[in-house]
């Protein structure tokens, strides 16, 4: 790898939604003289919205994702398949596990969460009781437990962690779920309960969606869900799940969304992040302190709209981190070589969720991801499976293909 001497770089790390985004952004943005360098552990890139249907062997993993480095190269991007280990802010430097070192003009985190699984005792599927949907190898090991689960019935239980923030991802397991023990004809012997840290159902971390509220119940009692919102989860042991307050839920099978937390790397960089290691960002997304610094996606710091009793955070979907990515990069962009600004503060953000249900399912659109949306919609039915399934396989063939926009 070159030294620290070089600059001319932007560096992005993190290649998932928000950081391929820009990176093939600012590929396009920045004249040749800029080479822009992606980092990141994983060498495919993994649809994550799929993960939900991998336990049920409706999607492979090769369905559903695709190697990094074929499109980089493509693209006259330089990938490193490392993880970035250390970043020093005042020498503009970052450190791979390789032990090499290298310099940047600008500086994308794009880094994604750290899953923080020890925040609930007994939480999470290594060390712990229940399962996740939050990463491959995560939906892998669902896809085991699920099929001890059909071999061995018994009581389901679903949901969001206090502290979580990813509620799309739960309430869609929690459908395709119920779709699935209905199929199998295990509903007399496996019923369905929810919990989630939001203070009512639908809320979604942004204090609903039109009648989201509503709507949400409905579904739930068509489909004879017991919904448990504004809950703690005290503690996870084999079989059983205990709130505050002292119910104690049984279970054959259990899918928790943990809390999210900043990645290492972020949380213990002096002055980078805030207590929960997630990075604090202008209307640029810059950061807020550190001009040479931006982040895009899940690693940046959203204060929620309203304080609720649980702690609830913002959601950060796939289609929010593409906006923050590429408002991010044309910034960059424009601090290297010149060019038009943009600010987009986040409150302004859109925020779109399309929760499939097997064959049907609910789309939620929000112009405002923070405070009171100007034109909220809200579609049930059908449609928003088929959405789903024509989302998926666009997004796939085009990323693949090295372009960052439908």
């Amino acid at each position: 790898m070159s030294g620290t001497s070089e600059r001319n770089r932007v560096v992005v790390v993190g290649s998932s939604f928000a950081g391929m985004t820009a990176a093939l952004d600012l590929r396009k943005r920045l004249d040749p003289t800029y080479e822009v360098v992606v980092f990141d552990p994983r060498a495919d890139f993994t649809f994550i919205p799929s993960l939900i249907w991998l336990p049920f062997g409706l999607r492979e993993p090769e369905d559903i994702s695709f190697p990094f480095a074929p499109m980089y190269e493509k693209k006259g991007i330089r990938f490193v398949n490392e993880a970035v280990t250390g970043i020093d802010v005042d020498a503009r430097t970052v450190s791979s596990l390789s032990g090499d070192t290298l310099g940047y003009d600008r500086l994308l985190l794009a880094t994604g969460p750290r899953l923080a699984f020890e925040k609930v005792p007994g939480l999470g599927p290594v060390g712990g009781h229940t399962q996740s949907v939050c990463n491959m190898e995560h939906a892998l090991l669902t896809r085991a437990a699920w099929e001890g689960f059909l071999e061995n019935p018994g009581p389901v239980v679903i949901g969001t962690a206090q502290g979580g923030s990813c509620f799309g991802a739960s309430y869609e397991f929690l459908l395709n779920t119920k779709y699935r023990i209905k199929k199998a004809g295990l509903e007399d012997v496996a019923p369905v309960t929810f919990i989630t840290a939001e203070p009512f159902l639908g809320h979604f971390g942004l204090g609903g969606v039109a009648d989201s509220e509503q709507r949400v119940e409905k579904f739930f009692g068509k489909l004879n869900i017991e919904g448990i919102p504004n809950n703690t989860i005290k503690e996870v042991r084999d079989g059983e799940i205990e709130l505050e307050g002292g119910r104690v839920l049984p279970f054959a099978f259990s899918m928790i969304v943990p809390p999210f937390a900043g990645v290492d790397v972020v949380a213990q960089t002096e002055g980078l992040s805030n207590p929960m290691g997630f990075v604090p960002v202008d209307d640029e997304f810059r950061h807020n302190e550190i001009d040479s610094i931006f982040a895009a996606g899940v690693d940046i710091a959203i204060k929620p709209p309203h304080e609720t009793l649980v702690p609830a955070g913002v959601p950060k979907t796939g289609h929010m981190s593409e906006i923050m990515g590429r408002t991010a990069a044309q910034n960059i962009a424009a601090d290297l070589q010149g060019g038009e600004r943009k600010s987009l503060p986040l409150g302004e953000l859109e925020a779109i969720c399309v929760l499939d249900a097997g064959n049907s399912g609910i789309i939620f659109k929000a112009d405002h991801v923070l405070g009171d949306s100007e034109h909220p919609r809200v579609m049930a039915g059908p449609q928003a499976h088929w959405a789903k399934l024509a989302f998926e396989r666009v997004f796939l063939e085009t990323r693949k293909r090295g372009f960052a926009s439908i």
